[in-house]
């Protein structure tokens, strides 16, 4: 078998990769140590702050290649108008002999404000400009009157650019770490590179594991294979992750290595054309009741193989040094594959297998933005208008609340330790999140790993006692270490950084006394800065995260309900618009679902996050169906031309009940997700009781109305089968060749198993639901149908009166 190989090989690029940006660290913070320790006089007297230009090392250099360096010079440089420029003219109207901790902070939170609140700054050039904002007022404050206007922000801007050169020389040597190209010096690889090259594997071994398991012959087969190939899923999707992440990166690489031109587009889009497809052919292997196969006779196993043989190629080909163009697919061998297929019910799974097959050999359909009509676009700008005003308001609570941190850091810091007070600041400053984060575990993670740092650091300054100009060498292990930290699930990013910069503010420091005293006091101050930030989320922001998530899940359940009323034939772009903000939407829940799983539950219902994490895995598979059944649609429409008008009607009348029954039940979703207390509810419901009574027509309250439109398996199955009827009339009719019937067949067959998909996904949604109202309702009895009536009587009769 490949698989362990490859996964061999994924631990060792790991590992390289996690080394080498070790040493590309220790080589920046050397670099700095160097210059500052042992360089001529005048560069010590420049860059006062040696501390801060290790901050900045951390900041630019942590997993960067040339491009991010090179990205971030300009940044600094950004941040530092915003910063120290600002700076001079505030100290010069202030004067530094009139701070006090008071105007200190509120200077400073001013200051972080207008940097916070522009939408476009990069959040490494806010991170250094709120750093510079905290040394240069805080320092100012400390020193008083002694403080030169203009030299001290410079002093600072010193410090900042002096880390930025070190940054630049550390990526550069000894050989340039570039994004977009493969050098290898002791087996250090670069990034997208590397990445194409462990995808394409990735790819090629999942699409050979599953083209085996659609031909196995028993079970316990094609079992095996499955299971291989979803183990290696999780990597797949990482290193797609790392591919696109750089694609900036690969843009700031162009100008000053024109050589590399060949290797300046970045491949992500063109693999997503291969993920996409891949998923396909493991949704239908999942909903394949056996194996064989019976759609497959040996003839077209060979066919398979051979296509199977061709498509490892044709990844392996989407690499830097091609083209955007995939090769052309052997079409000889296309052509004989899908001569003889017919749309069957029972064969469903196996031929959605072949439809994604058939979308890795030719690339997927994407819909044109101009096919929109007018009422489409006039609600999308209506939209647009909305999600702008929410993201100014967002803008603005996210501006004050890292100012009012930030001055209340400053604030209690300094009263706490005037000469430390800076310290409580800097943390908040240069760990200014771009999002919404969870409040309490990122805290905790940062204080472990600023006290980690520290007491490494303790440790350094303890073996290299007789050789202080050398000590910060120490650095390197821990550097290796950190790594490995902001990979991992516990500590992640926010404690990685902490507990590196930890280490260096203690062994990179010069002038604060002894270590251990250092320790102590910028542990306190450390606290006192993240009680601050924990203190104004909480007042700020009281709005836990698990119900940001119940409000995510409803928002979700109304746009996937309009999502469902668009499919039909005609209405293409209405239903990708629809799934292009229900993606969204479900990747926000996502975020909220593991901050509500973070957070702490005190006096509340615990979270349910096994019921969420199942509701949001139901959202996405529905999303996949509605994204492969948007593609069946065009390519029928394509393939066609104006051959199906004359069948939409009978199409489209099968598919209104998968449409009514999902439809309704999302409805039904939508309002259920929301209700807080069943008890409260029926409360209210019994005091209104005679005016739903009259409303509804009715006295009876085990039945107000039906909500679901329920609809048994029978009665689906009885659908399906019309609907495959009139696909069959349909392809009969084509008379163009055996080659359109076949991909009309796969494109037909593909949209049914996407509305059967649909529907079972459906009533697991119905499940989970009903076991998430149940938990945060025990003693109540959970009837969705009564519930949601009564949801929808109660606000009929609101707003009667």
């Amino acid at each position: 078998m490949a698989t362990p190989s490859f996964e061999s090989s994924r631990a060792r690029a790991m590992w390289r990769t996690c080394l080498a940006s070790a040493l590309r660290t220790a080589l920046a913070c050397t670099i700095v140590g160097v210059a500052t320790l042992f360089g001529p006089q005048y560069i010590k007297k420049q860059v006062a702050f040696p501390a801060f230009s290790y901050v900045t090392v951390i900041l630019v250099v942590t997993d960067a290649t040339l491009g991010d360096t090179f990205r971030g010079c300009w940044l600094a440089l950004y941040a530092t108008i915003q910063g120290v420029c600002l700076a001079i003219l505030s100290l010069w109207l202030i004067g530094p002999a009139r701070l006090t901790a008071g105007t200190t902070a509120i200077a400073v939170a001013l200051s972080a404000f207008v940097v916070v609140l522009p939408e476009n700054t990069h959040l490494i050039a806010k991170r250094i400009a709120l750093g510079q904002i905290v040394l240069v007022y805080v320092i100012a404050y400390i020193n008083g009157g002694q403080t030169e206007t203009i030299m001290h922000p410079v002093h600072v801007a010193a410090s900042t650019g002096l880390g930025v050169v070190a940054c630049v020389l550390a990526l550069i040597f000894p050989y340039p770490c570039v994004a977009c190209c493969e050098v290898k010096t002791l087996d250090f690889s670069c990034m997208v590179k590397q990445n194409c090259k462990l995808f394409a594997e990735n790819a090629s071994e999942r699409f050979n594991l599953f083209v085996k398991a659609f031909t196995a012959e028993d079970n316990s087969c094609a079992l095996a294979f499955i299971s291989q190939a979803k183990s290696l899923v999780k990597t797949g999707s990482k290193l797609l992750q790392g591919i696109k992440t750089k694609q900036e990166s690969m843009k700031w690489e162009r100008f000053p290595f024109k050589f590399l031109r060949p290797y300046g587009e970045n491949p992500g889009s063109r693999f997503e054309d291969v993920q996409t497809p891949l998923r396909g052919m493991e949704i239908a292997l999942d909903n394949s009741p056996s194996f064989p196969v019976e759609i497959l006779n040996s003839d077209q196993k060979s066919v398979l193989h051979m296509l199977g043989d061709h498509i490892p190629k044709q990844v392996n080909n989407i690499s830097l040094e091609s083209s955007a163009t995939v090769p052309e697919s052997n079409q000889e061998n296309t052509q004989k594959f899908f001569q003889t297929l017919q749309p069957t019910k029972k064969d469903l799974p196996s031929l959605f297998f072949l439809f994604c097959l058939n979308l890795l050999l030719n690339k997927p359909i994407t819909n044109s933005p101009s096919s929109t009509n007018p009422k489409q676009q006039n609600q999308q700008g209506l939209f647009q208008n909305y999600l702008s005003i929410t993201k100014s308001n967002k803008r603005f609570m996210a501006a004050f609340k890292c100012s009012l941190s930030l001055g209340l850091a400053i604030y209690f810091g300094s009263i706490y330790s005037k000469d430390n007070g800076f310290w409580a600041g800097l943390p908040v400053a240069i760990s200014l999140a771009g999002s919404r984060e969870a409040t309490f575990k990122v805290a905790n993670v940062k204080a472990q790993g600023t006290v980690l740092g520290t007491i490494y650091g303790i440790l350094g300054c303890f073996v290299f006692e007789k050789y202080v100009q050398i000590r910060f060498l120490s650095l390197l292990p821990w550097f290796i270490v950190s790594s490995f930290l902001r990979q991992s699930t516990m500590y992640g990013q926010a404690g990685g950084l902490s507990a590196i910069i930890g280490a260096l503010l203690i062994l990179g420091r010069k002038g604060f006394g002894l270590p251990s005293e250092f320790a102590i006091a910028r542990i306190t101050e450390t606290f006192i800065g993240l009680s601050c930030s924990i203190i104004v989320e909480i007042l700020l922001q009281p709005t836990r995260a698990t119900t940001l998530a119940k409000l995510q899940l409803s928002k979700s359940f109304e746009i996937l309900n309009e999502s469902i009323s668009s499919i039909s034939f005609g209405s293409i772009g209405n239903l990708v618009e629809s799934q292009n903000k229900l993606k969204s939407h479900i990747i926000e829940m996502g975020k909220f679902i593991a901050e509500a799983e973070a957070e702490p539950n005190f006096w509340f219902v615990p979270f349910h996050s096994v019921c969420y994490r199942k509701l949001m895995g139901s959202l996405t598979k529905m999303l996949e169906y509605l994204h492969f059944g948007s593609q069946a649609f065009m390519l029928l429409e394509q393939e066609s031309g104006g051959s199906i008008d004359n069948f939409v009607h009978k199409l489209d009348g099968d598919i209104k009940l998968f449409k009514d029954f999902v439809g309704s039940s999302m409805k039904c979703f939508e309002e259920v997700s929301l209700v807080k207390s069943l008890e409260i509810l029926d409360k209210e419901f019994e005091k209104r009781k005679l005016s739903v009574d009259v409303e509804l027509g009715t006295s009876q309250s085990s039945s107000y109305c039906n909500i679901i439109r329920y609809a048994s398996e029978e009665e689906i199955d009885e659908n399906l089968r019309s609907y495959f009827e009139h696909s069959k009339e349909f392809v009969d009719q084509i008379v163009n060749g055996e080659e359109l019937k076949g991909q009309v067949v796969l494109s037909l067959s593909a949209l049914g198993f996407c509305m059967d998909g649909l529907v079972k996904e459906t009533k697991e949604i119905e499940k989970a639901i009903k076991e998430v109202v149940q938990w945060e309702n025990p003693s109540s009895h959970v009837n969705l149908n009564d519930i949601s009536c009564k949801v929808r009587a109660l606000a009929n009769i609101i707003v009667a009166n």
